[in-house]
């Protein structure tokens, strides 16, 4: 009675296989030298992303700026500067230059929450944890960009 239900797994194992050898045979090796090139980003706007107009529309960026508000509780703090440029991946963050700890007071930067040293689970570490390494992930740049769509939001009654 399991015969079929082997024989299919057996077979869609196979099929897998097979289909990955084949994709990965038209996938070029990556060499060990090869950095990491910025990617050209569009707009939902599609107009292409620039250091001196990053939106192509007239959108830039705010100078550096004091904290900004935020519009609802657990908001993540709103960059106010540009982070075009910067590398956040697994080997190296950019953010950390300035907002580490270690760091802030010289860069006079805010310093990252105390928050982002505690794991999944609510465990102390002593480096910022794996799951709030990637900042971008919920923090983003502040922009005078034109809304794409209408908008009614109103700040929470408790953060006016």
């Amino acid at each position: 009675m399991n015969q079929p239900t082997t024989r299919t797994a057996h077979t869609f194992a196979l099929f897998w296989a097979v289909a990955m050898s084949l994709l990965l045979a038209f996938i070029p090796p990556v060499a060990a030298q090869d950095k990491f090139e910025p990617v050209k980003l569009k707009t939902l706007r599609s107009t292409e992303i620039t250091a001196s107009d990053p939106a192509g529309d007239g959108t830039r960026y705010a100078p550096d700026t004091s904290a900004l508000p935020r519009d609802f509780v657990q908001q993540p703090p709103l960059i106010p500067h540009t982070i075009e440029g910067y590398i956040v991946s697994k080997e190296f963050n950019k953010c950390m230059d300035c907002h580490a700890w270690s760091r802030a007071g010289q860069a006079k930067a805010t310093k990252i929450s105390i928050t982002h040293f505690k794991s999944r689970e609510g465990a102390e570490m002593s480096s910022v944890a794996p799951n709030r390494y990637f900042c971008n992930q919920c923090h983003v740049s502040q922009t005078d960009a034109k809304p794409l769509v209408g908008n009614t939001f109103k700040p929470g009654a408790g953060l006016r």
